[in-house]
């Protein structure tokens, strides 16, 4: 089993979702989706001139933009950042409810993040998302804060502070670039099965 935490908002989680598909097809992996609420989380302050800091976390955000971006464009993909940073709460909360079978309500909700810029914290959204993926019934909205704050205790139990993580053989990976060492971990796996 490989799991997979994710936050709809975070383009790498975005980018990580077909190459985790393809892991898991080729090793036979029952792939599990897990709500990740990523937050910013400020840098110490150490006296430094807040302009200053200001501009490196800018610089800082540039540079992980475009190297979403550069890794999209080689995968063929349309990689447009929403031109406000809406929030993923509200589908988050629903994907925290939904035990085995949530790929077609994750593919729906990044679609809508990531190609309509949507805002995933709205109810009228995330309700169309779980009609178009056929989960409607298997979610309830007023109880998704309460499954998101559950969801994020384990998560942070387990070590995750960001999105995508992989968990698999209770090992902890933070990040997409880490597939390859999770298919060599799912390969030995398999070999002793």
């Amino acid at each position: 089993m490989l799991t997979i935490y994710i936050d709809f908002k975070e383009a790498a989680a975005f980018l990580a979702v077909e190459p985790t598909l393809s892991l898991a097809k080729r090793f036979d992996l029952d792939l599990v989706w897990r709500a990740y609420l990523c937050q910013d989380r400020d840098l110490p302050d150490r006296g430094a001139d807040p302009a200053v800091v200001r501009s490196h976390e800018q610089a800082r955000a540039r540079a992980i933009r475009s190297t979403h971006q550069r890794y999209a464009t080689l995968r063929g993909i349309d990689l447009r950042f929403p031109a406000e940073c809406h929030n993923t709460d509200l589908a988050l909360g629903a994907l925290a409810q939904l035990s085995g079978g949530a790929l077609p309500f994750v593919r729906q909700a990044f679609a809508a993040y990531w190609s309509e810029h949507l805002d995933l914290s709205r109810r009228d959204v995330v309700e169309r998302l779980l009609d178009r993926s056929g989960d409607r019934g298997r979610v309830d909205l007023d109880a998704a804060p309460a499954a998101l704050a559950a969801a994020q205790v384990e998560a942070e139990a387990l070590g995750v502070v960001d999105a995508p993580a992989y968990a698999i053989d209770g090992q902890l990976f933070i990040g997409r670039q880490h597939l390859p060492w999770i298919g060599e971990i799912a390969g030995r796996l398999r070999a002793q099965t």
